[in-house]
């Protein structure tokens, strides 16, 4: 029998169509998950690995609800405090990126400048990681959703997956956890003090601030004046 001889034709074809199944693909499901909601991240299951393979308490603690039935000034409360363009931008503050490189280059302790569409696409659709190669399927996946959803939709997902304590995902279980209340009946105090945790809610928590959260947590009530009401 005689071998097929390599190809850059055939090469190209075959890359040809696993893009053209990767972007059908993605598109189908970040369209599915504008109507329905992500059962699991890929950071919970992550989680719940690390939980099993450490002999710890499998941890998942995890309640979806609407967007209606949020606190308002948790909604204020995350803008303010990650993202205060969100309802301007497309996917990404490209001026927070600048200033945020220009910091990174004066100090040791790196910061980040992912907006909260940034965010909610590394949760529902990426492993966590730092590499380029993660980077850049976020930089996609962004892109898709700011494209196929609301920001009503994106402010819904976000605040409903993200990790909010050991264990604890989204705005309903951390209200219930953090302080014995429906996330609905947050205030404006508490939604900031929850918002104070999020760059690492594994080790602070919004129900015993430390110094530098109760700071924090006065900087976001400041900068929420300025926000002020969401309009969808």
């Amino acid at each position: 029998m005689a071998k097929k001889k390599f190809s850059f034709a055939s090469v190209f074809k075959f890359f040809k169509r696993l893009m053209i199944f990767f972007f059908v693909s993605t598109l189908l499901i970040v369209l599915f998950y504008r109507f329905v909601n992500p059962p699991l991240t890929p950071l919970m299951l992550v989680r719940s690995c690390g939980q099993l393979i450490s002999d710890e308490k499998l941890e998942m603690n995890k309640r979806w609800i609407p967007l209606d039935s949020i606190s308002p000034f948790l909604v204020e409360a995350v803008i303010a405090s990650e993202d205060n363009q969100f309802q301007e931008h497309w996917g990404f503050d490209f001026e927070a990126i600048r200033k945020a490189n220009e910091l990174n280059k004066k100090s040791k302790r790196m910061r980040g400048a992912s907006t909260i569409s940034q965010q909610t696409a590394k949760n529902v659709f990426l492993w966590p990681d730092r590499t380029w190669v993660r980077k850049g399927f976020e930089v996609y996946f962004t892109g898709m959703i700011e494209l196929c959803w609301s920001k009503r939709r994106i402010m819904e997902v976000y605040l409903n997956v993200i990790e909010m304590g050991n264990g604890i995902y989204g705005a309903e279980m951390a209200a219930q956890s953090y302080f014995k209340k429906s996330a609905k009946n947050l205030n404006r105090n508490e939604a900031a003090l929850i918002a104070a945790v999020l760059p690492n809610p594994r080790k602070w928590h919004p129900d015993a601030p430390s110094p530098y959260i109760s700071m924090k947590k006065q900087r976001i009530l400041e900068a929420m004046e300025k926000v002020g009401k969401v309009e969808w």
